[in-house]
């Protein structure tokens, strides 16, 4: 079975005259076992008609907002869908995605799209060079697109140059590495502890720290679009957990040892990602503590060491630890990564709570002895599978 069969595609066609290569590329599409969803904007009507991808497909062409509008079908078909695929992509839907304008089915479809975005770029050559091109694309790409470059040769306006959007077999090649991908921890268990821990030394106040768990939550997101069947054991935060995962709540990080050791034991891959704390209040009252004059001093006691725990308890399972540090970071992280037996761990810059919250990060995955590999600095979604697709191939080597 080639990964096309039974696999549902988003194609995106927008007005540019390489639209005629979306229906060849749809036929293919369809022969190789895919089903196709077309979408086309306004402008790309005007070079092929929506029935010629309805006859290739068999299957209804949404160019509005308002095709079928009780069905939802910007929601709907991207859900649905395991990759989506924009080829043509013109320099107006690379500017308005870069900008998150979503005023037609395409842009709309895409900005709720949580799998798998590709663009395939073609336009004239000054248009592609132009800088605001270029930075619309790096900032898609930042996000989580994977462009494929046009390619050089005869364009529109009958000269050579760089922008004829990419041969048939280069587009076939990224739809086919995004839908392995979708499938590459398929019947995998994974356990990823996320989130703070909180501390109480009173019902109303406790120790914690300034994760909100999104880390570990796009990774269970990631890991459960990959096939993977995921336990997410989650500290107290705001944030939705993923659908199709498995979660279990924890609040304090005795909460988090047990669950850890509970679920994580004997899963085949473990990411501990959350941020526990080390200490917790040697005493916590009953009753609110109220303010008066005295200071207030409380002493302190040290938590169990989920990652230690987990390190001894691992077996066979491939351990993920992370390190937030804030000086001598790499440094830090080995040590970390020896002492409790991790097979790879992830290091960042904590400083000024960089990479806390709902932001992007930047991290560096450390493995052995000297297996280092920089993932760069980019949202969280982004940083999730990039981390993911190292993993599973330090994974296949151990």
């Amino acid at each position: 079975m080639t990964p096309f069969e039974q696999a549902r595609i988003f194609l995106g066609v927008a007005g540019g005259i390489a639209a005629y290569k979306a229906a060849a590329l749809t036929s293919t599409l369809v022969q190789r076992g895919a089903s196709v969803d077309v979408v086309m904007t306004a402008e790309a009507e005007r070079f092929v008609a929506p029935l010629t991808f309805a006859s290739l497909t068999a299957r209804p062409v949404y160019t509005s907002l308002w095709d079928l509008p009780e069905r939802i079908p910007h929601i709907r078909l991207v859900r649905e869908a395991a990759v989506a695929l924009v080829a043509p992509a013109t320099a107006n839907v690379i500017a308005k995605l870069a900008a998150g304008i979503a005023d037609d089915i395409l842009t709309a479809a895409l900005l709720a799209a949580r799998i798998p975005r590709i663009l395939a770029p073609a336009m004239n050559e000054a248009m592609y060079e132009d800088a605001a091109t270029q930075a619309n694309l790096s900032a898609l790409q930042a996000r989580g697109y994977e462009i494929v470059a046009p390619e050089r040769g005869f364009l529109a306006e009958r000269e050579q140059g760089l922008g004829r959007l990419a041969s048939e077999e280069r587009l076939l090649e990224a739809l086919e590495r995004a839908l392995q991908r979708r499938t590459s921890l398929q019947g995998t268990r994974v356990a990823i502890t996320a989130g703070p821990t909180r501390e109480a030394f009173d019902p109303v106040r406790f120790v914690s720290n300034a994760s909100t768990g999104s880390t570990g939550i796009e990774l269970a997101r990631e890991a459960a679009l990959r096939g993977a069947r995921v336990t997410l054991l989650l500290g107290p935060t705001l944030l939705e957990p993923p659908a199709g995962v498995d979660v279990v709540r924890v609040t304090t990080a005795r909460e988090l040892y047990d669950a850890a050791l509970a679920h994580a034991t004997g899963a085949d891959l473990v990411i501990a990602s959350a941020a526990v704390a080390d200490w917790r209040p040697a005493e916590s009252s009953d009753s609110k503590l109220k303010k008066g004059s005295a200071e207030l001093v409380v002493p302190f006691e040290a938590n169990p060491d989920v990652l230690a725990a987990l390190g001894k308890a691992k077996g066979a399972s491939f351990l993920v630890g992370f390190a937030a540090e804030t000086d001598d970071h790499e440094a830090n992280a080995r040590a970390k990564l020896r002492a409790k037996h991790l097979d790879a761990i992830a290091v960042n810059d904590v400083r000024g709570e960089r990479g806390f919250g709902l932001g992007p990060n930047e991290l560096v995955l450390l493995w052995g002895e000297t297996g280092r590999k920089e993932l760069g600095r980019a949202d969280k979604t982004t940083l999730a599978a990039r981390l993911l697709d190292w993993i599973e191939e330090l994974m296949q080597c151990s």
